[in-house]
């Protein structure tokens, strides 16, 4: 502990002598919802609109220089993060047991009832299909229009986010220590066991491979097929999703370490915080960013050297995302906070630079 307790240390430093050097960042504005808090990443509609959710249960739309256009209700907790769908139907899950769709300017179009909370973020198919996991232990698919598709039993609960490939199979975790491949109409095509429960969300490259953690500690690579390609010990059992730089680098957390893995599993360099990394990093041309329980936002560059921190007054346990003039929007426990600095970029183009794949957070892979 010490010895982490010291890096983190040395690194602080380091950051806060890279703001002399012209790397210093600016915070635009922070949002705050007075007796609310935020625990979820925010999608981004294309118009620039950001959908932030709460603990409180509301739903925000908020604009790009921090002013609410609208608030929804939800009956309870919201840890699910928003889905924007191609027509602007925001999708999302609450712990009221109810699976959400709101229209555009904020009004219901409809709920759709599960068995217990639903803190799975939702994945968009092309065909508009809407897939999520519940508390139940049930994958569901849901039509655009909110009727039942199908669902899918697992043996356990399931809060990983799901992911969808080219081919259009989904991929998600469960509680039950199994990794899941469906087929579009609700076929499992295979799973892949691992030592403990799956709470992140997958990734998928530009070939196919799959890409997540589990909470027996390490990061796994599987084949389209359900091979196991390699697994990597990172020495940590966060909630952290794997994320994708344009070489095909791998960046993950792992408790207080953000960590950078190549495509073939070999660790190439990672970076401690003063504390757990809870969220997924996103990835820009000109940085690696990262939020942490020690009420930081951290900017790495892709050799892992830092280039700055911004200390904020509250802890972050939600994925930073970027919006396409390269602001950083990041939500604290209590705040929405919107962050530039001297070489803000947008996303990398790669195959999964953010949580959710994109900004508006469809969770597909090669598609908004």
């Amino acid at each position: 502990m010490k010895l982490v307790q010291r890096l983190f240390l040395f690194i602080l430093f380091f950051c806060l002598l890279a703001r002399t050097n012209g790397f210093a960042q600016t915070n635009l504005w922070r949002f705050r919802a007075r007796f609310n808090s935020f625990g979820a990443t925010p999608a981004i509609a294309p118009d620039g609109t950001i959908y932030q959710p709460s603990f409180k249960g509301a739903l925000y739309a908020i604009s790009p220089d921090g002013w609410v256009i609208w608030q929804a209700k939800t009956g309870l907790e919201i840890h699910s993060s928003p889905a924007v769908g191609s027509d602007g139907t925001i999708y999302l899950g609450s712990r009221d047991r109810k699976f959400y769709a709101f229209t555009p300017d904020g009004r219901l179009k409809w709920d759709f009832p599960t068995g217990a909370w639903n803190d799975s973020s939702p994945a968009i198919a092309d065909d508009g299909t809407i897939y999520f996991g519940s508390w139940d232990k049930n994958f569901y698919a849901l039509m655009p229009d909110g009727t039942l598709k199908w669902k899918f039993a697992t043996d356990g609960i399931i809060d990983s986010s799901p992911a969808i490939a080219n081919d259009g199979t989904i991929y998600f975790g469960s509680h039950d220590t199994k990794f899941y491949a469906l087929t579009p109409d609700g076929k499992k095509k295979w799973t892949f066991d691992t030592g403990g429960p799956i709470i992140s969300s997958p990734a998928i490259s530009a070939a196919g491979d799959i890409y997540f953690s589990s909470t027996d500690g390490k990061l796994y690579a599987l084949a389209p097929d359900g091979r196991e390609r390699w697994h990597l010990l990172t020495g940590g059992a966060s909630a952290s999703s794997p994320v994708l730089g344009q070489n095909g680098t791998i960046y993950i957390g792992a408790n207080s370490a953000c960590l950078a893995v190549s495509p073939d599993g070999q660790k190439l360099w990672q970076q401690y915080t003063g504390d757990w990394i809870e969220g997924a990093p996103a990835v820009t041309d000109s940085a690696i960013y990262f939020a942490s329980r020690d009420m930081s936002v951290w900017a790495m560059a892709t050799n892992g050297t830092c280039l700055w921190s911004d200390h904020l007054d509250t802890q972050f346990t939600a994925s930073p995302t970027v919006g396409k003039d390269g602001t950083i929007y990041v939500p604290d426990l209590s705040n929405l906070n919107a962050i530039t600095w001297s070489n803000a970029m947008p996303l990398a183009h790669s195959p999964w630079p953010v949580f959710r794949a994109n900004v508006a957070h469809t969770g597909r892979a090669g598609g908004q």
